[in-house]
């Protein structure tokens, strides 16, 4: 990446804060123009989905786009980044997050800060959250190595599908569940199931991390050629 440190940092905290956003904002309008849940996330996913494609196609450049704790904790495994980039990288996608919760509340006046009511608990909803967040950070890997931007469209369908293959609807980022913790909306999360969520997050990013290591590793897919 050519860009000094600040604008990649920038881009991250811009990134985040409108992607959570998206998924708050499209979640609050939804539960007023249906009754519907089926479309209400339907809509939701919609959103998410096309404002990831915007968002990483735009920040890319600037930063990797990565948006997400998970994702720059696997890049620093990998060697991508020095661990002070991590923590900085981390702090103002959390920060971001949180800003973007703020601005949809603010766009639909409603109280800034709130406290999330909506129940995500259990053990099958942390096993679809660790499975979001490897099909993911899996996508991603894989993705980087085709040309134009095949990430951005490969994250965007990846997550539009995960609404509704996992029971947890896919949050599969640490800063936006965390950020969405403070909203008593549609997409909202109870304060009390974010630890859960975030531990299955960065396992499955983990795991994703090191089945990406040998699966897409130089010479792999040419046995036979």
């Amino acid at each position: 990446m050519s860009a000094p440190l600040p604008q990649r940092l920038a881009a991250e905290a811009l990134g985040t804060g409108l992607l959570v956003a998206a998924v708050i904002g499209s979640g609050i309008m939804a539960d007023r123009l249906t009754d519907d849940v089926a479309l209400a996330l339907l809509a939701n996913t919609i959103a998410t989905a096309a404002a990831l494609f915007a968002l990483i196609t735009a920040f890319g450049p600037v930063s990797g786009a990565q948006f997400n704790p998970a994702v720059t904790l696997v890049f620093l495994i990998k060697g991508g980044m020095t661990r002070n980039e991590a923590a900085a990288r981390v702090a103002v996608q959390v920060l971001g997050g949180l800003c973007g919760t703020l601005l949809a509340h603010a766009m639909f006046s409603l109280p800034l800060w709130q406290a999330a009511g909506t129940i995500r608990s259990g053990t099958a909803q942390c096993l679809a959250e660790g499975v979001a967040t490897f099909g993911l950070v899996l996508s991603i890997l894989g993705a980087q190595r085709a040309p134009g931007s095949a990430v951005a469209a490969t994250v965007a369908l990846y997550i539009a599908a995960a609404y509704w293959f996992t029971s947890s609807t896919s949050f599969a980022n640490p800063a936006v569940t965390l950020a969405r913790a403070f909203s008593d909306s549609f997409a909202g999360i109870r304060p009390a199931d974010v630890p859960a969520f975030i531990l299955a997050q960065l396992a499955g990013a983990v795991l994703a991390a090191g089945l990406a290591g040998w699966l897409f590793r130089p010479g792999a897919g040419t046995a036979g050629k």
